[in-house]
């Protein structure tokens, strides 16, 4: 199995640019199956997670062309739908949780959609509730298999989906994704209420939009449908991806590195930035760039009365919880303390203990909190042999090895492939000293 090799305490410094964002690109390519015509996508990142479910297309029999790097052109005129009944399919859904949203193109366009239990990181429950009651509220109904883990919503004979009002549960991006999908062709109106609006999700409503679509209320938590016989094809471009901009913010401070981030779409990033100011990191807007000076320290900022600052995620326009991994870590070297209190994920802290080992100064409260006393760069991190659980701990691990002093191996570094393109490549760029050994 492959593993990184990084000898850290290294200064870095140069420009990087941010990949596409992994979880917009998910989206986009599940909904290229609206239509028989061309879509033509830029800026597709090229990871793991995201070159899984191209194949998964082409095993579909969708025409794709590649023009260039991260720019593909994709036709489902001749879809070979069997392949939704397939050993192979079970399979290969089964390793991508994001493959769930092909049910709602799938069922808006044939009536029907089969969904093996999907994967992904094992960061506590992920529940699907909030798309099969979506499906049901369009009038599809629902069967699961628990024998086979297999999820399957369909039509009753003759029947057509139909508008709908629904206020959904919880806020799940790919649940309103998976929703919108499938509720551009019902007829009638259908109202989601709770919708998530993350960019990924405004920007999935404008591409289909142009697609031919009818939907309203983009960049609000109320979006308003009117059902459309037919999609057109139409050309996309994924944004910068704001996990992606925030590692590298979390990085420069890190290692006390002057980096600048290009390109990263600020009008997008929300609260991200302020966030890390939080820790004393000083960043500058430049044009559309951001760039990090070199920092001796950072001082974590307190509430204004005095309290300890606490950094916790929420449903956007909140803090991204793909991003407190990186905020904890970071922790670990600021002058300060700070709570970081992950609400929407029971298991994504329990790489904490890596990073004490490494030396940081953790208290783990419960499975959604821990409690950070910075060292202020006094007493560096020690270099260890870790092991990647997820997609963000695991680029986490990655960052505070190359802060720490000595060698670290990382292994299951699959994980951090599935989400970040070129991983090693780009940071030897900036200066790290960091190998790929198979």
């Amino acid at each position: 199995m492959p593993k990184l090799e990084i000898r850290g305490g290294k200064p870095l410094k140069g420009e990087i640019i941010p990949q596409g964002a992994k979880n917009e690109a998910l989206q986009i390519l599940c909904a290229t199956l609206l239509t028989d015509e061309p879509v033509r996508i830029k800026n597709i990142p090229d990871i793991k997670d995201v070159n899984r479910l191209i194949e998964i297309l082409g095993s579909l029999d969708v025409s794709i062309t590649k023009h260039a790097k991260g720019d593909y052109t994709f036709q489902a005129n001749n879809l070979h739908i069997d392949y939704l009944k397939t050993k192979d399919f079970k399979k290969d859904g089964a390793s991508l949780r994001g493959s769930v949203m092909l049910m709602g193109p799938f069922l808006a366009r044939f009536g029907f959609a089969y969904m093996p239990k999907p994967g992904g990181d094992k960061i506590g429950r992920r529940r699907l509730d909030t798309h099969f009651e979506g499906f049901e509220k369009l009038g599809a109904e629902f069967r699961y298999s628990p024998e086979e883990s297999f999820y399957g919503v369909e039509l009753p004979e003759g029947k057509k989906l139909k508008g709908s009002y629904m206020l959904l549960e919880e806020a799940s991006v790919t649940g309103t994704a998976n929703i919108l999908m499938a509720a551009v062709f019902a007829e009638g109106k259908t109202q989601i209420y709770n919708a998530a609006c993350e960019p990924y999700i405004q920007q999935l409503c404008k591409m289909l939009n142009r697609m031919g679509a009818k939907i309203e209320g983009v960049g609000s938590n109320l979006l308003t449908i009117e059902g459309v016989e037919k999609l057109g094809g139409t050309e996309h471009t994924i944004l910068p991806d704001m996990i992606e901009i925030g590692s590298w913010i979390g990085l420069a401070a890190m290692t006390r590195s002057e980096i600048t981030i290009k390109n990263v779409g600020w009008e997008h990033l929300g609260v991200i930035p302020d966030t890390f100011k939080k820790l004393g990191i000083k960043l500058e807007k430049v044009g559309d760039d951001i760039y990090i000076p070199a920092q001796e320290s950072y001082e974590i900022q307190s509430f204004i009365d005095g309290s300890i600052m606490t950094i916790s995620d929420a449903p956007w326009p909140g803090f991204t919880p793909d991003l407190l991994s990186i905020i904890l870590v970071v922790a670990t070297q600021a002058k300060g303390s700070v709570l970081i209190h992950q609400k929407m994920f029971e298991s994504r802290l329990f790489f904490v203990d890596k990073l004490i080992d490494m030396g940081a100064q953790i208290i783990l409260c419960d499975p959604h909190r821990a409690t950070v006393i910075g060292q202020n760069h006094a007493t560096p991190l020690r270099g260890q042999t870790l092991t990647s659980p997820d997609i963000r701990a695991g680029i986490a691990l990655l960052i505070a090895a190359l802060s720490a002093k000595g060698t670290s191996t990382i292994f299951n570094i699959e994980q951090i492939d599935r989400g970040y393109e070129d991983i090693d490549e780009r940071l030897r760029k900036i200066g790290a000293d960091i190998r790929r050994v198979d």
